[in-house]
């Protein structure tokens, strides 16, 4: 057998591992991602596959058609929607074992470096959600693993596949575009930058450009929303992070465990002469971390780039082992990683009884990183914002029972947030409720509808704060949650009459756009009742 034939069959051994180490990723994800309940922002992003559009006020428009699509060919059950983020998570596995063999990497390299992807805790989380966060991951290392491709063959037309990947990624997170800059400026400070004096990677970034000008053209039309929402979340919802937190939120969405590897990887880029032609992608990370670091992102926000660097660390640890004789590091290393990801899964991954998960993340003593001002309770919002979904519509719909078919013709249901909103718009099909409203996010551009605002049952907002606005308030029901957010642990559930202005007039006041109150309590009227 010739020796190209001898590599052929290695590799198509390796992918073969590499499937199987992806298919292991697929079967944990589907054991697991139809427990606990509808995540918030699963719900909202269904919604917003109800009303398919270029863009929204708080994301692209990729989330909502992968979840439009999703319910079109599964249908709206856990299972079903979380189907294509697993997918996406075992893809990232795979393709990160690719790049690790691109690097120069053997078996044991491709193999370290998807284990690496498999424990670390925010892409487990990810991955086990529909958000757009469980697509980022992917759609940067694919936009990585083109460019190594391009850094080792000099094929400049791959540029256009890259640009096409990026505008992808644009209409899922436009985080995608701080990535692309940094890289610019790793390619820049590298003789790569040559890579760049072409015309393919010009017209690149114009296929980048044209697949995301919808988008930019639904951001003009309606007055740039995401701009001001971003703006308002700085003023409203974020809190700083200090450099000491940030590391340690560093730490816990990679796991600590991962450190070494990923500080390899850095190396191999940075300093090793095998890793000299992929200097880029290390002045990538630094460009990335630092920015980041200093602008007090959130801490997952650098998630995506990881995946990079436990390939090249998984090399460097091959090679390193191999240097020195150490095979015994090779299985050490795999088992560090099998048991610290085993730790932390139930942290991330719905693997306990609710009941039991405040007392296991008890052992762990550790304290999550949180860059927002919301209060947290005894488990992660992660799950927190699962619960009481059902109990809440269910509510509802008594409420709405108890109407006259006259209110029963006239109501709205207002949702105190997005969630509790979409709760309605998806639960409520079984009780025959019609399509809630809410000022919160894009809900407030779908409008209020034809209501009137003479009958309104309203979801989680405080009695004192609809009194000024409406002639009666009737608290109907109050809905209890144990293991919920603070702010969700005693849901009110109130019927409404004679909202004292057209709900028509009103709506303009009731925008919250990640806005620093509940609609009703931003604006109290005057003596007069007039809004102002």
């Amino acid at each position: 057998m010739n020796p190209r034939s001898r590599l052929g069959q290695s590799r198509a051994s390796d992918d073969t591992v590499l499937w199987l180490l992806a298919g292991a990723t697929l079967a944990l994800h589907f054991l697991f991602n139809g427990r606990y309940g509808y995540w918030i922002d699963e719900l909202y992003f269904m919604a917003c596959g109800d009303h398919l559009a270029w863009g929204y006020v708080d994301q692209p428009p990729l989330i909502a058609v992968v979840a439009k699509v999703t319910r079109w060919l599964l249908g709206d059950s856990l299972f079903a929607i979380r189907f294509f983020p697993a997918v996406a998570g075992a893809l990232l596995v795979y393709l990160t074992g690719r790049i690790a063999r691109q690097l120069g990497g053997g078996r044991f390299a491709q193999v370290l470096a998807a284990i690496a992807v498999i424990v670390v805790p925010v892409f487990l989380a990810f991955n086990n959600l529909l958000t757009m966060n469980a697509f980022e991951p992917l759609l940067w290392t694919l936009c990585t693993y083109t460019v190594i491709v391009i850094i080792k063959t000099d094929r400049r037309p791959l540029w256009l596949v890259v640009g096409a990947i990026a505008g992808v990624a644009l209409l899922n997170k436009y985080s995608v575009a701080f990535f692309g800059a940094c890289l610019i400026a790793g390619l820049l400070l590298t003789p790569e930058r040559r890579l760049l004096r072409s015309r393919w990677s010009l017209l690149g970034a114009l296929v980048a450009g044209v697949i995301l000008l919808p988008n930019l053209l639904w951001e003009m039309a309606w007055g740039w929303p995401t701009v001001e929402l971003m703006r308002n979340a700085k003023l409203y919802q974020y809190q700083p992070v200090t450099p000491g937190e940030f590391l340690l939120g560093q730490l816990q969405t990679m796991h600590p465990f991962t450190l070494p590897l990923w500080l390899a990887g850095l190396g191999f880029y940075l300093f090793a002469a095998a890793g000299r032609r992929f200097r880029a992608l290390g002045w990538t990370f630094v460009i990335f971390f630092s920015v980041s670091l200093l602008g007090q992102a959130k801490t997952y926000y650098l998630a995506p780039i990881y995946p990079m660097l436990f390939a090249a660390g998984s090399v460097a640890t091959e090679r390193f082992s191999q240097r020195r004789g150490w095979n015994w590091l090779r299985p050490a290393t795999v088992a560090f990683l099998l048991i610290g990801g085993s730790i932390t899964v139930p942290f991330v991954l719905p693997v306990l009884p609710i009941e039991t998960l405040p007392r296991y993340l008890a052992l762990l003593k550790t304290k999550e990183v949180r860059p927002e001002t919301r209060k947290q309770g005894e488990i992660p919002q992660l799950f927190a914002d699962m619960f009481a979904w059902p109990e809440t519509v269910a509510a509802v719909a008594k409420a709405y029972e108890g109407l006259t078919p006259d209110e029963k013709s006239r109501c709205a249901i207002w949702g105190g947030s997005y969630g509790d909103a979409s709760a309605v718009d998806l639960l409520g099909r079984t009780f025959g409720l019609p399509k809630a409203i809410s000022g919160h996010q894009n809900y407030y551009l779908w409008g209020p509808h034809d209501y009137s605002g003479d009958v309104m049952i309203t979801i989680n907002i405080p009695g004192e704060s609809l009194k000024p606005w409406f002639e009666h308030v009737d608290l109907a029901a109050i809905v209890s949650c144990e293991y919920c957010m603070p702010d969700r642990a005693r849901i009110p559930i109130h019927v409404c009459r004679g909202l004292k202005q057209p709900l028509k007039e009103f709506w303009p006041e009731v925008k919250c756009w990640t806005c620093d109150a509940p609609a009703f309590a931003r604006h109290p009227p005057d003596a007069s009742d007039s809004i102002r």
